[in-house]
């Protein structure tokens, strides 16, 4: 069963934004994954859009883009993803967050229950 977080917002990609704009993605995503083995973080300094491609994660199943929730600048990433991608399964509320957005503007996202409902819809 997936796991899922209150006080965060949704895309119906399965990435999460926190409204201190770091983003990272779903549990639901990361089991649907499989074990993630690379992680192609976006450059820092970048200009997004909401539904950009910023990046791709790669797992045992399968290689899948990541995109921005939101639109903003990417003023952080995880930097232990190139180490350890495998924090996205393990953690993927926490310690596996992929970036940070400065100014995110997060338009047409998913609360936790409409996510909630959306997945176990599925």
């Amino acid at each position: 069963m997936a796991e899922f977080k209150e006080g965060l917002h949704y895309t119906r990609d399965h990435e999460w934004l926190s409204n201190e704009g770091r983003v990272g993605i779903t549990d639901y995503a990361q089991d649907s994954l499989g074990d993630v083995v690379f992680v192609e973080l976006p450059a820092v300094d970048t200009k997004v859009k909401a539904g950009d491609a910023v990046g791709v994660i790669e797992s045992v199943k399968s290689v899948s883009d990541l995109y921005s929730p939101a639109a903003g600048t990417i003023v952080r990433v995880n930097q232990a993803l190139g180490e350890k991608p495998e924090l996205i399964n393990q953690d993927p509320y926490g310690e596996g967050w992929i970036f940070e957005l400065q100014d995110a503007a997060p338009k047409d996202l998913l609360s936790y229950k409409e996510y909630q409902k959306e997945v176990e819809g599925d």
